[in-house]
């Protein structure tokens, strides 16, 4: 005759505590992640195999691993265990100010157009809200590098997350310094990019050129254009474009001071490739942290498209 098992809920620390040990696959990590001693968490776990009536994990004197009871166990309470997590992160400041760390990952183009003006305002409203930005162009894996939330292009971005449009439709702008049109004619077709001395862009993480996109729909024209420096980073490209030292295809927000003050010239203005966006994306989740919430609704708002 199969025995019931009856899980009651004063178990719930006993099996917490075996997930601890079968994820570290040490009693000694896990007792100090868990703030108890070793022996008193090697009893919960006998004690929980005693009430189950299974050994859980396999102990030498060297290691702990699960058994294949304890592997298929640990594979049907880790989900449930990770939503109770969830559930309680998700009351973190709630009724009250919103508090904690926010990890979001990002490329150096995104926080300079959608963080970077906004920042301090954030601070000022939300100053229990801890803010890391990892900065790469890279394309980073939220989930498996640890951060809560990212900003890609939406065409990037998994199909298992959830997006959250930021910033609104973005454009393409052609554009190059007084200084260096002072010995060359200003293009007036695409095609003329080709004579020109234009400042290219490597993937980083393809390792793949970016070619040149002008014009929409039946007019769009893609060029492989060339030029005597390469840049990983299009921040820097704009910056390299505004000290003369060719033309760049940036995002219009990354040129907008310099093209107000005239350090930079637009060119090709009937040409410009537009896209849908920018995006936040975040893992599919049953309950949204208070924090996390909060600081995507303020950039949203903060970014959202005149008009």
């Amino acid at each position: 005759m199969n025995r019931r098992f009856t899980i009651k809920p004063t178990d719930l620390p006993a099996i917490a505590a075996f997930e601890c040990v079968a994820r570290h696959c040490s009693f000694t990590r896990a007792a100090d992640e868990l703030g108890v001693s070793t022996s008193a968490l090697s009893q919960t776990v006998r004690k929980l195999e005693r009430h189950l009536g299974v050994l859980l994990l396999r102990r030498t004197t060297r290691s702990v691993s699960p058994t294949d009871a304890g592997a298929r166990f640990l594979a049907g309470i880790a989900p449930g265990l990770a939503q109770l997590h969830e559930a309680c992160e998700a009351l973190e400041g709630e009724g009250e100010a919103p508090r904690g760390l926010v990890r979001v990952a990002l490329s150096r183009v995104t926080y300079t157009l959608f963080i970077a003006p906004h920042l301090a305002r954030f601070g000022r409203e939300h100053p229990h809200v801890r803010l890391e930005f990892g900065l790469s162009d890279g394309l980073s894996e939220v989930v498996g590098e640890g951060f809560d939330v990212g900003i890609r292009l939406g065409e990037a971005i998994p199909r298992d997350m959830i997006t959250a449009p930021l910033g609104g439709p973005q454009r393409l702008v052609v554009v190059g310094a007084p200084e260096y049109f002072a010995s060359r004619p200003r293009p007036t077709a695409p095609r003329d990019l080709l004579d020109h001395d234009c400042i290219r862009l490597r993937f980083v993480t393809s390792g793949r050129l970016l070619r040149w996109w002008l014009g929409t729909g039946e007019d769009e024209v893609e060029l492989d254009v060339d030029g005597r420096i390469i840049l990983n980073d299009m921040v820097a490209i704009a910056e390299a474009a505004t000290a003369g030292l060719g033309l760049a295809q940036v995002f219009a927000g990354l040129v907008r001071a310099p093209l107000a003050e005239k350090r930079l010239v637009h060119v090709l203005q009937r040409h410009c490739a537009e896209f849908p966006g920018f995006s936040f994306y975040y893992p599919n989740r049953a309950h949204m942290p208070v924090k996390l919430r909060c600081f995507l609704d303020f950039f949203r708002a903060a970014n959202r498209p005149r008009g």
